[in-house]
């Protein structure tokens, strides 16, 4: 082995081999065992999210195939239309030519270009994660099989009359030109106004005043709407308004949805331009007047003075004559949510358009009772209440957008608007009797994205056709995703798996939290907190974090910002941790439902984790190397009491760990990986063999030999899904000395934990020693006691088990805690001055007069305990001053009392101790 472990040098070798070898392909002779890849855009690139994400599906895959499971990771990606779309037409624009001018087929012939050349980029960034998804059924969207699906999908829910057109409020981009679904809007707190106008009764005998933040959309009012408890209006309901700067009359109506509380309690009624507006408008059976083009300026329905004006300059011109004609009251500073377009940066416009819509209603109802009856489950249970909360207030599913990359709409329409569902023309004729002279045309429109994504499940393995695949997978096992599209990506599939396949898609849903920054914020580029992943695995240099960081930010001001806070966080650039280090991060973190708060300091933490594993796996290999065989227990030995405690720890390890991984606590999986092979084989077993290795029992020797490498095999194999590569590195050369001879640990069977008995009588003992020794190492510390130094120990009282203990254990007691006696004192026998410390009713005692200079100790101890009331004043003072308390952000207030209530507590602790040696040094004087 090398001596120092690198992982830059053995990672991408390593899943090389993995891929070349077909270790991903799905496998095993026991139940089946799926997980479906939450599809990434084709266009994206590897984010945290999806890092974390992949880790914990990784995880699972590897553990279940090490288990023995028919293992498949279903991979593949999204064709991700508008993204996609974007993407080619910027390419197109520096050329200076443009998609209607190159036509529909052209402009796709491109894509599908670019696709083949720049496209899934992320999924070789997956590979560099350690992701063992079976890569040679990946799978794409627009794949033909797919495509077939999404066809057949659409003609069955078009002949059930569950899919028809109809106008409706969509989100509309008038940049893009494409209604978007909720989850493409991203609503961004602004600066902006709230303009007060004065509506006039037509009958000129008083009038009402409405606030608005779009005051160009009044002019598609239908409508002042008052509470019809509102004893200021009562007597106005029902009489009509002079709606200003037109020709038109409106009603004032009563609506419970009015909050009489709220500025005037009047509010102007758009239909056309606002969701809740529409809904108020239906039930009130109010005129709907779209004021809006597609490209948001004033249309043909507005007075002839602002047609044709982009909506920003008619706000302009309708608040200048308002004023002019009276009727502007005031113009107050308004923050609000402007909704922007995540592609375009457009703001988007309720607008009222013909669509296509997927009738819900019986869709959902299935798909609400599997979860009900338990046919799903969440985990954590409780995102099944957003799940019933969504599915029990569904809006139809408006599926068309009005872009050209994506499955095109397979309905054709005759001369006279009637239109017909079919996989193709030919086949529209055919199903439908059509005469071959008949001119038909089909929809321009393309389907949702989601549309697809919804047969995620069921279409990649291969449906409509009755595949093995389909037979042996579907149901998929357990789904993992985030929170954010319960509704826009798993419900949908929950209600075409039924109404397909008659079965539910998966039989588990675990939801994970967010990634979020050490400080608990979100991340985004105009935060500047955002990390790359491969960054964090190859590390980076200053410049290439501050290029990436400020890459596509527009506003100078902006730039700056986020260079200067990149080359103050990370002034030397970010080091080189390695995936695994990067994977036991996440799965350290990966709580029920609670989001990550991603610190570099965690990384490296881990990343020293790997290398502890590594230095331990070198030592014992240099041990077998001076044998230069695999040790043979001599028949008959017994193995000593740390051989069988270090078995029963891992043994208990394993049970833990295969509890954690059915309960999806991965968090629970890393903490007992770690604490058993840092604390119980490294730090202890690890050093309770050294003696026993060097000393002159060769069968003890060599039964400690051969219980170090089996207990280090199975521990390889058992961290394996959480850490990979370094776990088979090591195993290919550890396994040598083993039973083993498989050609990956990937490929290996999981640990059998009844190998490794639980052992009581061992771990009672262990602890025994392990407490002892503790002691003294506290002694040590406190009392700033050299480590190498030896040290005389007095015992006192404790019971027949203690001196039992002592007598198995004395010679490791004074090789592992450096003691040179031992000696125990009689029930009242006078002690010497001393540091003590308890084991049950033992008392463990360090005289201390011959060991440390009193007088030198008191000069550190006051030399900390200085230090740390300076630290503790400036605290105090810090939490104290309200300007600080109250704009810095909670987490940063938060880490400010931990620090100063960490200070307090070490200030008690070296106070205590200077007491103590005030009266040791007193003692001596004496």
């Amino acid at each position: 082995m090398d001596k120092h472990y690198n992982p830059v040098d053995i990672e991408q070798r390593w899943y090389q081999r993995w891929e070349q070898d077909g270790n991903f392909v799905a496998s095993g002779d026991g139940d089946p065992y799926c997980i479906v890849i939450p599809p990434p855009n084709v266009t994206g690139y590897l984010l945290m999210g999806h890092a974390f994400q992949d880790t914990i599906m990784d995880l699972l895959i590897r553990y279940q195939r090490m288990q023995g499971s028919n293992t498949l990771w279903q991979v593949g990606t999204d064709h991700a239309g508008i993204a996609t779309q974007m993407v080619v037409e910027r390419q197109l624009a520096a050329e200076g030519t443009n998609r209607h001018d190159l036509g529909r087929d052209k402009f796709i012939e491109k894509i599908w270009q670019w696709k083949e050349k720049s496209g899934g980029q992320i999924t070789q960034q997956l590979r560099r994660m350690g992701s063992s998804a079976d890569w040679s059924r990946e799978r794409f969207t627009m794949d033909d099989g797919l495509s077939e699906a999404v066809r057949n999908v659409f003609i069955q829910l078009y002949d059930k009359g569950l899919i028809y057109r109809g106008k409706r409020l969509v989100n509309w981009d008038p940049v893009l030109h494409t209604a978007i679904s909720d989850l493409e809007v991203e609503s961004v707190e602004e600066n902006g106004s709230l303009w007060h106008l004065r509506y006039p009764l037509a009958d000129g005998s008083d009038s009402l005043v409405v606030a608005t933040t779009r005051p160009e959309t009044m002019l598609g009012d239908t409508a002042v709407a008052v509470h019809p408890d509102d004893s200021r209006y009562q007597h106005l309901i029902g009489k009509q308004i002079a709606l200003p700067l037109t020709d038109r009359t409106i009603p004032i109506i009563a609506d419970d949805y009015v909050d009489p509380e709220f500025g005037s309690g009047c509010v102007k009624i758009t239909p056309a331009h606002d969701f809740n507006d529409y809904e108020m408008g239906q039930r009130h059976q109010l005129p709907i007047i779209n004021v809006l083009t597609a490209d948001a300026a004033m249309n043909d329905e507005v007075p002839e003075a602002y047609r044709g004006l982009d909506r920003m300059v008619a706000r302009k011109k309708l608040i200048t004559d308002l004023d002019a004609a009276g009727l502007l009251v005031e113009i107050a500073d308004h923050k609000l949510m402007i909704p922007r377009g995540d592609r375009s940066g457009a703001i988007i416009e309720p607008w009222l358009t013909d669509q296509w819509y997927v009738k819900v209603e019986s869709l959902a109802k299935p798909a609400i009772e599997a979860v009900k009856d338990g046919s799903i489950k969440f985990i954590p249970e409780n995102w099944s209440n957003t799940y019933f909360d969504w599915m029990n207030k569904l809006d139809d599913w408006c599926i068309s957008r009005q872009i050209w990359w994506g499955h095109r709409i397979p309905i054709w329409y005759d001369d006279v608007g009637n239109h017909y569902a079919g996989q193709d023309e030919a086949d529209v004729r055919h199903r439908h009797k059509l005469d071959d002279a008949l001119s038909l045309t089909q929809d321009e429109d393309v389907l949702d994205t989601w549309f697809s994504s919804a047969l995620w499940p069921f279409s990649t393995l291969g449906w409509p056709e009755k595949t093995p695949e389909l037979g042996n997978f579907y149901p998929t096992s357990v789904l993992v995703t985030g929170f954010d599209i319960i509704f826009f990506w798993v419900a949908r599939m929950v209600m075409m798996g039924i109404e397909f396949t008659g079965e539910v898609p998966f039989k588990e849903i675990y939801i994970h939290g967010l990634v979020r920054d050490a400080d608990g914020q979100k991340m985004s580029k105009s935060k500047g907190n955002v990390l790359d992943p491969l960054d964090l695995i190859d590390g980076a240099d200053l410049e290439t974090l501050v290029e990436k960081r400020t890459a596509g930010l527009m506003q100078p001001e902006m730039r700056g910002r986020i260079e200067k806070s990149t080359r103050k966080q990370f002034p030397d650039g970010i080091p080189a941790f390695g995936t695994d280090a990067l994977r036991f991060t996440f799965a350290s973190q990966a709580t029920l439902g609670r989001d990550i708060r991603f610190d570099l300091q965690r990384v490296e933490g881990y990343r020293n984790f790997c290398t502890k594993l590594w230095n331990a796996a070198r030592y014992v290999l240099m041990k077998f190397a001076e044998g230069d065989e695999t040790p043979t227990p001599v028949k008959g030995a017994p193995l000593s009491v740390s051989d069988r405690w270090i078995r029963s720890r891992f043994g208990e390890t394993l049970t833990q760990i295969e509890a954690a991984i059915a309960e999806y606590r991965f968090d629970y999986v890393a903490s007992e990986l770690y604490q058993f092979a840092w604390d119980n084989y490294c730090d202890w077993y690890i050093e309770l063999t050294k003696p026993v290795i060097n000393g002159a029992n060769q069968a003890a020797a060599s039964m400690a030999k051969q219980t170090l490498i089996e207990v280090l095999e199975a521990l390889l194999r058992a961290a394996h899904p959480v850490m990979p590569f370094i776990t088979e590195e090591i195993w290919q050369l550890v396994s040598q000395y083993t039973p083993v001879s498989g050609s990956s640990v990937m490929m290996e069977s999981w640990p059998d934990a009844n190998q490794f008995a639980r052992d009581h009588e061992a771990e009672t003992e262990m602890d025994w020693l392990q407490s002892v020794v503790s002691v003294v190492r506290t002694i040590r510390g406190e009392m700033n006691i050299p480590p190498r130094k030896a040290l005389p120990l007095l015992l006192q009282g404790g019971s027949d088990a203690d001196r039992f203990y002592l007598t198995n254990n004395l010679a490791l007691l004074k090789t592992i805690a450096v003691v040179d006696q031992v000696e125990w004192l009689e029930p009242g026998q006078e002690t010497p001055d001393s540091a003590t410390g308890l084991v049950g009713n033992l008392q463990v005692l360090v005289p201390l007069s011959d060991l440390i200079d009193p007088a030198a100790e008191l000069i550190r101890l006051d030399k900390e305990i200085l230090k740390l009331g300076k630290l503790v004043s400036a605290s105090t003072g810090k939490l104290g001053n309200e300007s600080f308390t109250a704009r810095a952000p909670a987490e940063v207030v938060a880490k400010e009392q931990a620090k100063l209530d960490s200070a307090r507590q070490q200030l008690i602790e070296l106070t205590q101790q200077q007491q103590k040696m005030t009266a040791l040094a007193a003692a001596k004087a004496g």
